[in-house]
């Protein structure tokens, strides 16, 4: 079905795009969390024209691009966000967030799909964000994203934090494998006693059937005794 996301969405799509997805994706996730509405012809119609008028607020010309490209080079945008001891955001920061934070700072429309924000931001931290104003024009947007009630500490802090919670990933996936060794091991070592007592019985049962048989044979052979002479 298609729907209209309300909200980005990860690897579905930005706000506003009418997206198809399996009505149990809308049902069970999109529409509890009020991530999407269905995407009826009226309000699909109503979106086409909100962006029709959005996108005359853009730039329309070289020249205008180029300016808009100084004001943005000028600028800093600031997102303060609710993040973890290592930095991690509880969220993120995503193409639609910077595309609106530069609206509501500088009254500049900017398409959220010409930002080169390829991955939502996860971490706190400094950040150079390319957008793409007019062929030619690309301006970059300086961008800090902080931890609530603080400020943003010294590059080189930023990295440990970083190498840090990546050491720590690393090493909870290193013992998640050796867990998941240890239980593999375990499995190989039952599958082979299993077939190991399977070919036991089957060899059992053979040389009972081949001791059956060399009874039988045995029998047939047994003169009877109240039989006459030939």
């Amino acid at each position: 079905m298609d729907v209209i996301l309300l909200k980005d969405v990860e690897k579905v799509g930005l706000r506003g795009d009418v997206v198809s997805v399996s009505r149990g994706y809308m049902r069970n996730f999109l529409g509890p969390r009020r991530l999407a509405e269905e995407a009826t012809p009226a309000r699909v119609a109503e979106l086409a024209k909100y962006e029709s008028q959005r996108s005359r607020h853009e730039a329309q010309s070289f020249e205008d691009a180029q300016k808009i490209a100084d004001q943005l080079g000028k600028a800093e945008l600031r997102f303060d966000v609710n993040a973890g001891p290592q930095g991690t955001l509880f969220g993120s920061v995503t193409a639609t967030d910077v595309a609106d934070e530069i609206w509501e700072k500088l009254k500049i429309r900017v398409d959220r799909r010409k930002l080169d924000l390829p991955e939502p931001i996860k971490r706190i931290g400094r950040y150079t964000i390319p957008v793409e104003l007019f062929t030619d024009v690309t301006a970059e947007v300086r961008t800090l994203v902080v931890p609530e009630g603080g400020e943003l500490p010294p590059e080189q802090e930023l990295d440990a934090m970083e190498a840090a919670e990546k050491a720590a990933d690393e090493a909870e996936a290193e013992a998640a494998a050796g867990q998941q060794a240890a239980v593999d091991a375990e499995v190989e070592e039952f599958v082979a006693e299993e077939e190991a007592t399977e070919a036991e019985e089957q060899a059992t049962e053979a040389d009972e059937a081949e001791s059956d048989a060399a009874e039988a044979e045995t029998d047939e052979q047994v003169v009877d005794p109240g039989a006459e002479p030939s």
